[in-house]
């Protein structure tokens, strides 16, 4: 999948530079290589901000490139953001630009061009993508089989083809099987192992040039989440080492420690404004505080913008929902802003949260959650954050199962953990921000 995303963008780059040679072809009625060089420093800059655009709106996500409505309010989100971004830069910037380029026309043109070449790659890449599928197949049956079967059936873009699940009935022509189908990739249940048969067949089949690989690791890889239903202790003794992460948690906490306070220091004149029209809409206190569970289960103390009506919790502590009543009106403007965090600054300051982490839980919950989730208290093995990988890719959490869902992707992000898969997460939370996605 990593290897699409890189022919993803670089397609996207090429294009880029094809749709501004044609555009100056068009504007010039001429192929002249000293224009086109003329145009590309300043348009470059533009390229780069378009194509982090493109990023922050999940354009190089597999999962959404479906060609689909998804797809495509995505792609004209980015491209108005990306236009607006370029007309500012040609205004404020001008004299980045060449003497003698009039950089108006050809950046519309640039823009119409792209869009109809970037439909036409986006639409081929998918086809072939699809048209050149590696067939696969599940041995045994599980929840989790079935789960995955579905996944892949749902994204061909992601380059499987599935030809079915095989059941314990077909297991002694499993040779047969494979052959028959032609199958490429070999995804094996933690029950089909256990069989001696299973092995002594697949082991023969090695030959046949066949891929094999555990159901737990191909799930994880193409959902980007751990199934804590097939895993062990042992998972967590192999896979997550703290003493690895050393470095990367190092400079984590170096850079947390400066952004937070830079951001501190520059939302400050927000702060009295948002106390204000708080204070103006609803009765009751400017901030909320509660107690939160904190890394290795360190309780500590949470600060936010109050959202909701006084006495919210006069019965007794309740999980947030999707459209809460309890909610105020602008409260449900700061949610979805996310400018009700702004006072948890003071946290990532303090050393107790992280730009980028799992959720810090309330300790009500945290317990009853614990008692049900298997390994839900290995989240807490790094700071909680405001932002992290399980609510991006799940969002709300108001049950038991959401909350199964999520944690999850809280020990995808454990396990995989570092600079880029921040950074990923941070991009696609100001794409969660824009989109008005809130909480």
């Amino acid at each position: 999948m990593r290897i699409k995303k890189f022919i993803l963008l670089i397609g996207d780059i090429i294009i880029l530079y094809a749709s501004l040679a044609i555009a100056l072809i068009i504007r010039y009625r001429e192929l002249n290589f000293s224009t086109f060089q003329n145009h590309c420093p300043s348009f470059t800059i533009i390229f780069l901000i378009w194509l982090i655009v493109f990023y922050i709106h999940n354009l190089y996500d597999l999962n959404i490139a479906k060609n689909n409505v998804i797809f495509y309010s995505a792609l004209l989100r980015a491209i108005l953001i990306g236009a607006g971004l370029a007309i500012a830069f040609f205004y404020l910037v001008p004299q980045v630009f060449p003497v003698g380029i009039a950089p108006k026309t050809n950046l519309f043109l640039t823009i119409l061009i792209f869009v109809i070449l970037f439909w036409l790659w986006r639409h081929i890449f998918n086809k072939l993508a699809g048209s050149r599928a590696l067939n696969a197949v599940i041995i045994g049956t599980s929840p989790q089989a079935i789960e995955l079967a579905e996944e892949i059936k749902k994204n061909p873009q992601l380059g499987y083809k599935l030809k079915f699940i095989i059941g314990d009935e077909d297991l002694k022509n499993l040779k047969d099987i494979l052959l028959k189908e032609k199958i490429n990739t070999a995804i094996v249940t933690p029950r089909a192992y256990k069989s001696i048969e299973v092995i002594q067949t697949l082991f023969e089949c090695l030959r046949h040039k066949i891929d094999f690989t555990n159901l737990s690791t191909f799930y994880e890889k193409f959902t980007q989440k751990v199934p804590i239903s097939t895993i062990s202790q042992v998972w967590f003794l192999e896979n997550i080492s703290q003493n690895q992460k050393g470095i990367y948690e190092l400079s984590k906490k170096i850079f947390d420690l400066i952004a937070a306070f830079l951001l501190f220091i520059a939302s400050l004149p927000f702060w009295f404004l948002i106390a204000l029209v708080i204070k103006i809409n609803s009765k009751g206190p400017v901030f909320y505080k509660q107690i939160r569970i904190g890394q290795n289960g360190k309780p500590f103390k949470l600060i936010k913008f109050r959202t909701m009506v006084k006495n919210a919790e006069e019965n007794g502590p309740q999980m947030a929902q999707k459209n809460d009543p309890r909610i105020f009106k602008i409260g449900k403007f700061l949610r979805k802003t996310r400018f009700d965090e702004l006072p948890q600054l003071w946290s990532i300051i303090k050393g107790e949260m992280s730009f980028v982490g799992p959720r810090a839980e309330r300790p009500e919950f945290h317990e009853e959650l614990k008692r049900q989730i298997p390994f839900y208290q290995e989240r807490y093995l790094i700071k909680p954050g405001l932002s992290g990988w399980a609510q991006i890719k799940h969002g709300y959490s108001s049950s038991i199962k959401d909350n199964f869902e999520k944690i999850q992707y809280d020990l995808y992000y454990v396990k995989n953990r570092s600079f880029l898969f921040d950074l990923e997460i941070i991009l696609k939370t100001i794409n969660t921000v824009l989109r008005g996605g809130g909480r």
